[in-house]
């Protein structure tokens, strides 16, 4: 149940960002070039599985989406608000297929429970 519900938050939040995108009157080109950017982050898993985690977590965790998006509003910047929708949007689309932030012990195990076949 509770995998579920993170799930259906995931792409409430990617509804929500695709919303807010569509709105803002943004380039759609821009979305769909950086909208798998921050699977990027994967590549610091050559560091080993705890460095990973790391990184990885810091590009898939709200928390920096929010604060440039935020940042940009203030600012009255399109970039960073744009930048941080798609960002955002990209979290909520990993949220909903269900991969989640990861644990240091493997880059399958995730706070959603292992991804994968075993």
């Amino acid at each position: 149940m509770t995998r579920a519900l993170l799930r259906i938050e995931g792409a409430a939040l990617l509804a929500a960002a695709v919303a807010f995108y569509a709105v803002s009157g943004a380039n759609w080109w821009l979305f769909a070039i950086l909208l798998l950017a921050p699977d990027l982050s994967m590549l610091a898993y050559a560091g080993g599985p705890r460095i990973g985690a790391y990184i990885y977590n810091a590009c898939h965790s709200t928390v920096g989406a929010l604060a440039l998006l935020a940042g940009g509003y203030v600012a009255g910047a399109a970039a960073p608000v744009s930048l941080g929708l798609i960002w955002l949007a990209h979290i909520g689309m990993d949220r909903a297929l269900g991969y989640g932030l990861k644990e240091t012990s493997a880059f399958r195990d995730t706070h959603l429970g292992r991804i994968g076949r075993d």
